[in-house]
């Protein structure tokens, strides 16, 4: 089992869009690489605790490869835009690839490197180890499933299975 952890925005859509994908087998949604311990969603949208809105997510390597799953991830962020996805501004917002797994750096580069050629602009893209992951409040995990018509800024075509 592979895991790995994606900010791209408001977390709610990056899950809803994860668990659509073949070989996704599970996702939560918290705060990542921070500088505070238990934070909590009004804390985090106070742009002063370094969380990165995020999505855990563990995948069936024998089903998905860590390349396919960042190509996908590519296809629903702006990775050029610093702290902003969609309408949501703010550091929380940022776009990041936190790795637990040394091993994974070569193919998050070359990931990125590929990426870039799409771009005049520069990828403002975290890719950094995992340092901490807090989950997020229940009323979060799973909420475009309990809420299908809040807020995403992921095209809902995408968000079908």
């Amino acid at each position: 089992m592979g895991k790995i952890v994606l900010a791209g925005g408001c977390f709610w859509g990056i899950e809803a869009y994860f668990n659509t994908i073949d070989g996704v087998v599970y996702t939560k949604v918290g705060y990542a690489n921070g500088n505070t311990k238990n934070p909590t969603y009004g804390l985090v949208c106070k742009n002063n605790t370094g969380f990165a809105e995020a999505c855990y997510i563990e995948y069936d390597d024998n089903i998905i490869k860590l390349e396919q799953l960042l190509s996908n991830y590519w296809k629903v962020i702006d990775p050029t835009v610093k702290d902003r996805q969609g309408h949501d501004i703010g550091t929380q917002y940022r776009t990041g690839i936190y790795y637990f797994d040394g091993k994974d750096v070569e193919v998050i580069k070359k990931s990125k490197e590929n990426e870039q050629r799409k771009y005049k602009k520069i990828i403002v893209t975290e890719v950094e180890p995992l340092k901490n992951f807090y989950d997020a409040e229940e009323y979060h995990q799973k909420y475009l499933d309990k809420n299908p018509n809040g807020y995403c800024h992921i095209p809902k075509e995408l968000l079908v299975k």
